[in-house]
């Protein structure tokens, strides 16, 4: 399957262009990790450190979901957003359970961990397996190229464009880290499906570079990831690009 330059849907905000610079990337990522995390919650800061430890692997794609159900404690987290939230939810309801939490770590979409325990997040990236070789490779400055070949070992998937800020030093004025300035990393601004993975035919996919990080990303992941039904199931691949 070959697409070619797509249109973002309307409700994605980031479609401001965003100053040239070059392009890097991260192949071929063996492990996607999802941390569902809070401004408002004391026991993420942990768990926000060692994302951003993992996000410094070469293995490893980090995105940090910042999610709004601690808001109601009195700070409202500045870069959560209700789709975050939907997200954490979906994956709960995909695995049969009835209740989410913070921190929580979800490594390729399958296995759920305390976020702030390292031992057992290390211990599930030991055992994550990527089926799916992803690769990334930039035109130039204006687009990036996606590229997955077919596998029909494997079911559909849907190929996601998840958006993220590099870093970011928050000053909390309430709530549970009350009086704490926390560092943050691979915040996730925006999560659009950009398109689906044929394992017949594979698939190709240029990304307009300006149209998706717009003034608020520094970089992306790309993801492809099966549906349990109409919900989230496990990654089978992943790739990601900053400038």
């Amino acid at each position: 399957m070959i697409v070619r330059p797509f249109r973002l849907l309307a409700a994605m905000p980031l479609l401001v262009a965003a100053p040239a610079g070059a392009v890097e990337i991260r192949d071929n990522a063996e492990t996607v990790v999802e941390l569902f995390t809070s401004q408002g919650c004391s026991r993420c800061p942990d768990a926000d450190e060692l994302l951003s430890d993992l996000g410094m692997r070469d293995d490893v794609v980090a995105l940090g979901y910042h999610i709004d159900y601690w808001d109601y404690i009195g700070w409202q987290d500045t870069f959560a957003l209700p789709a975050n939230t939907e997200l954490q939810k979906a994956y709960a309801e995909s695995w049969g359970k009835m209740r989410i939490y913070t921190p929580q770590m979800v490594i390729n979409g399958q296995t759920a961990v305390v976020g702030s325990d390292a031992a057992e997040a290390e211990r599930a990236i030991e055992e994550a397996v990527s089926p799916l070789s992803v690769s990334l490779r930039a035109n130039g400055e204006q687009s990036i190229t996606f590229e997955a070949p077919a596998d029909s070992s494997l079911p559909p998937a849907v190929v996601w464009v998840v958006t993220y800020r590099d870093s970011a030093e928050v000053a909390i004025e309430r709530g549970e880290n009350s009086g704490r300035a926390l560092a943050y990393t691979h915040i996730v601004t925006g999560r659009q499906a950009i398109g689906m993975w044929d394992p017949e035919e594979g698939a190709e996919i240029v990304i307009p570079l300006e149209e998706i990080l717009g003034t608020h990303s520094d970089g992306a992941a790309v993801i492809v990831q099966e549906k349990n039904g109409q919900l989230p199931g496990r990654i089978l691949g992943a790739s990601a690009f900053s400038r």
